[in-house]
């Protein structure tokens, strides 16, 4: 059975080979699915799985003591949130890359973690035919987003320059913020008016749409 927590090879006329070699940590909570994509990833002569984590804790560990060039991590860990440690995973070590492997197909969660910091996101369903490429586009700093079941105009923005994973992810939820507290003004019932009216008719009147005809109005016109 192989070891959950490889050990680095050694130093010598191998150490430059172990350079050009593109170094994994595979970070999912079921065996079954560690073992099955350690056996496709490694198919490729330049991958090398280098630790395999079941929780959040153990695949910071490894990240922190390997250094991998890509981080494979399922979207939910046992141990803490995936997408909360993305950044911190991202800041204790910058050369990693990270792929998120899950089977969340909502667009929220895929904009969720690659604006926490992630280069890729697969699904589960997909990673025979695209784990590979998605590892090897984050191994070279670039992006990827499934292609299966993809969501109409979603894609994976380039990283801003001069701002933390960190103030990102808070930016981030300031935005959403901002997004609820435009629609909660929009739905608001102005002060003074009649409540029993319905809301959609006085939202449409407050944002400068002409009011619906009165039941009184209509009769007379008909008059």
């Amino acid at each position: 059975m192989p070891n959950e927590y490889a050990t680095p090879d050694g130093a010598g006329s191998g150490e430059s080979a172990e350079k050009e070699r593109i170094r994994i940590v595979l970070a999912d909570d079921h065996e079954v699915v560690r073992s099955g994509l350690r056996l496709l990833l490694e198919r490729e002569s330049d991958f090398e799985v280098v630790a395999k984590a079941s929780d959040i804790e153990s695949a910071r560990r490894y990240v922190r003591g390997h250094h991998p060039r890509v981080l494979v991590l399922d979207l939910h860990m046992p141990g803490g949130s995936s997408l909360e440690a993305i950044p911190t995973i991202r800041e204790e070590s910058p050369d990693t890359q990270i792929v998120v492997l899950t089977m969340q197909r909502e667009p929220a969660f895929a904009r969720e973690a690659l604006g926490a910091g992630a280069l890729g996101y697969v699904l589960k369903e997909a990673a025979n035919s695209e784990l590979v490429e998605a590892v090897r586009r984050a191994a070279v700093g670039e992006s990827y987003l499934t292609q299966a079941g993809r969501p109409h105009g979603l894609r994976a923005a380039p990283r801003p320059a001069g701002r933390s994973f960190r103030a990102r992810g808070r930016g981030a939820a300031a935005d959403r913020t901002r997004t609820h507290q435009r629609r909660d003004r929009r739905t608001a019932v102005p002060v003074g008016a009649d409540r029993s009216r319905p809301i959609a008719r006085i939202s449409s009147r407050s944002s400068g749409a002409p009011p619906a005809p009165s039941s009184s109005a209509t009769r007379s016109s008909a008059d």
